[in-house]
């Protein structure tokens, strides 16, 4: 669930962004309405019954590597996260909804924070929950 949530969570600047068009005049409203619904049109091919599978796995795994952190176990933790990460990644449901994502930050102003990817590589995933509180 938490991986779900997550790359939902990757979505939300581009809705953020969305709100720097207060002074657009008709042209780029229409154009941005017509690209949403494009964006809407895409995310219909998201095949629901694949997104209900990808988050029962993903609270599967999730109970694991609690599990696994509360054993002390946090470098099997920590390879059990990535794992998983790369399998969702793989996903025919989440590779569609980075590409639906794609076409809403394409027609998003350049903001300098939607295009950094976030360093992870110092963060461990058994230390998630206490950063998030």
């Amino acid at each position: 669930m938490k991986i779900l949530a997550g790359i939902l969570i990757l979505l939300i600047p581009t809705a953020i962004a969305a709100q720097d068009y207060q002074n657009m005049n008709e042209e780029d409203m229409r154009k941005m309405t017509e690209q949403m619904q494009k964006m809407q049109s895409c995310m219909q091919d998201v095949d629901q019954a694949e997104l209900e599978v990808l988050e029962q796995r993903s609270k599967q795994v999730d109970a694991e590597i609690k599990s696994l952190c509360a054993e002390g176990k946090r470098d099997k933790a920590q390879e059990k996260a990535i794992s998983f990460g790369k399998e969702m990644a793989k996903a025919p449901a989440i590779q569609i909804m980075r590409k639906c994502g794609q076409m809403m930050k394409e027609m998003m102003p350049e903001k300098p924070f939607m295009d950094q990817d976030k360093d992870l590589s110092s963060h461990h995933v058994c230390d998630q929950d206490l950063e998030n509180k």
